[in-house]
């Protein structure tokens, strides 16, 4: 290619609306443009670099045994009617109607689309196992679009997803799958985490994500400094505590006079202790019946673990009137002490740890202190519904403790079970003629996230360094002087040879000076550089610098091809 041909319209300035890494460079180095909030055309060199994870993806899944597919990114609104999600899925999902007033949804997944497919075409277990993929567009319609492609609402994605006889024949697969992915991100050069997580509105009991670790990653990773668990916060369990028969304190709980302190923080500061001696009280709506939540101060609520918690389909924190009406109080004053409604009080298992604590009164502008657990109050359960922090105790081992890194969603694969296939009446005649239920498995990969990932992993001052899997062109051939005769002449020879070679090249033939060319290729980050300049027309040298490395080596002319070919296959 002939840089002088090329639509790629790079920025000098970082763009004000651009967060992270990969996003300013996407914009700077000319691979998108954003079209509208949270959707992003690719220009040729994006889309390069798509397509070649994109075919990444497409070899390591055709080794595996996956079938290529396309279905319609627009569905009928009576398929997730059917599984039931069309109410379900809330205001992510993009709803149109046609001229006919038929409801359709811009597919943000497409399990209810293979199902039905399925369910028409596989009738015996002859025909099981089964695995079909597809990289499509989605659109989820996200609340806050940011980062750029990494959290749009139209994107790339490859979803695949299997078909089985079984929950054992599923779990083979599952692992197999596992297996490619591994293979998918260390083709990328990606350094990348499995992690235990939680299945979300897609399903399933057992999930795994893979995250691609980064500083600026948006999901929080908690793994143990001994023993090998590693999850999304979402999904990181706490162990319970020992029961133990703790002390009740003799002094009775009294109320403090607290004028417009609502937030635990504000409190603390005006008792002067610590925010972990608190209890706050949230008053959520489970399937639309109040429950009060326990929980430290000091912490957050997990309310993917609420929701198991309290087997719930829809959780909610109440609104203000609700809050009025089931503790007496506006929010920010409840507390499990005389609580004068008759709900179910669910508690955390750290407040079990300790006594005495500070709560609310249920009254306007006071606080309760000295409150002490089974006498002033009795929480109907505990559980574990906090997010897990840095150095807690690991709950699969004894000696380790959590830390916590950052990381990027690139991959998630989920063992679904029968949540589709019994809803749509997927079903299979067995080997002695019995009809079943077949059981499923959903793997997906977020391509142009997996993109961004990559630049997040792989950057510095100057620009983006990619792995050479991933790279738009290989080598750029930059041409320093076009009046020099010699240079240009050698260039042109240089350009063709490596054509000829299918080596992939970029040709920087621009009326632009030296140093915007380098510029340019420093920021783009094609991983050659060849510099044909003042050192070929003095000493018949080329200049070769490394975009990973920085580092330069002077190359005889007749030796630039074989010093080209050993430089790629080490970088790959």
């Amino acid at each position: 290619m002939r840089y002088s041909k090329l639509f790629c319209p790079t920025i000098k300035e970082v763009p004000k609306e651009a967060e992270i890494a990969s996003h300013q460079l996407m914009l700077r180095a000319g691979l998108v443009r954003k079209i509208s909030s949270g959707i992003y055309s690719y220009l040729p060199l994006g889309l390069r670099v798509l397509k070649k994870f994109e075919n990444i993806v497409r070899e390591e899944l055709n080794k595996a045994g996956c079938q290529e597919v396309l279905f319609p990114a627009i569905i009928p609104a009576d398929l997730w009617l059917e599984s039931g999600r069309w109410e379900k899925y809330g205001k992510e999902l993009l709803r149109i109607k046609d001229r006919n007033n038929k409801e359709f949804c811009f597919g943000p997944t497409h399990e209810e689309v293979v199902t039905d497919l399925i369910r028409k075409n596989i009738k015996s277990y002859k025909q099981l196992p089964l695995i079909l993929y597809q990289i499509q567009n989605k659109f989820r319609d996200e609340i806050r679009p940011r980062f750029g492609i990494m959290r749009s609402r139209e994107f790339g994605m490859k979803d695949a997803y299997s078909f089985h006889e079984t929950e054992e024949c599923l779990d083979k697969t599952y692992k197999a799958m596992i297996k490619t992915y591994c293979r998918i991100f260390e083709r990328c050069g990606l350094n990348f985490k499995i992690v235990q997580a939680d299945s979300g509105s897609i399903g399933g009991n057992v999930s795994a994500e893979f995250m691609v670790t980064a500083n600026t990653g948006e999901d929080a990773i908690i793994e143990c400094s001994s023993c090998s668990y590693t999850a999304n916060i979402e999904a990181a369990e706490l162990a319970a505590p020992e029961d133990s028969e703790l002390e009740t304190p003799v002094i009775e709980y009294s109320e403090v006079h607290t004028p417009d302190l609502k937030t635990v923080k504000q409190t603390a500061a005006f008792f002067k202790v610590s925010e972990k001696y608190f209890i706050k009280t949230l008053i959520y709506l489970a399937d639309q019946k109040p429950v009060a939540v326990l929980i430290r101060g000091s912490d957050s609520i997990n309310e993917i673990k609420l929701r198991k918690a309290l087997n719930c389909e829809y959780l909610n924190l109440a609104d203000d009137e609700t809050v009025q009406k089931v503790t007496g109080a506006p929010a920010g004053f409840a507390g499990p002490v005389n609580l004068n409604f008759d709900m179910i009080i669910i508690a955390d298992y750290s407040i079990k740890a300790s006594n005495s604590f500070y709560t609310g009164a249920n009254k306007k502008d006071y606080h309760l202190k000295n409150v002490v657990i089974k006498r002033d109050f009795k929480p109907g359960k505990y559980v574990d519904i906090r997010n897990a922090k840095e150095s807690d105790p690991c709950s699969k081992c004894t000696d380790g403790h959590y830390r916590l890194i950052r990381g990027i969603e690139a991959g998630h694969v989920f063992q679904l079970g029968k949540k589709y296939s019994e809803a749509m009446s997927a079903s299979f005649l067995d080997s002695s003629g019995k009809e079943k239920i077949m059981t499923m498995g959903c793997y997906g990969i977020g391509t142009g996230r997996t993109v961004a990932a990559a630049i997040e992993q792989n950057y510095d001052s100057n620009g983006i360094i990619w792995p050479l899997s991933l790279a738009p062109y290989h080598v750029d051939i930059i041409l320093t002087n076009k009046k020099e005769p010699v240079l240009t002449s050698f260039a042109e020879k240089l350009y063709q040879l490596l054509i000829d070679e299918n080596i992939e090249v970029i040709f920087d033939d621009r009326d632009e000076s030296a140093g915007k060319k380098f510029k340019d290729a420093e920021l783009i980050g094609f991983p050659v550089q060849l510099i044909i300049g003042r050192k070929l027309k003095d000493d018949g040298l080329v200049e070769m610098k490394i975009r990973s490395t920085n580092k330069v080596y002077l190359i005889p002319e007749e030796n630039i091809l074989k010093k080209i070919r050993q430089v790629l296959s080490n970088e790959s």
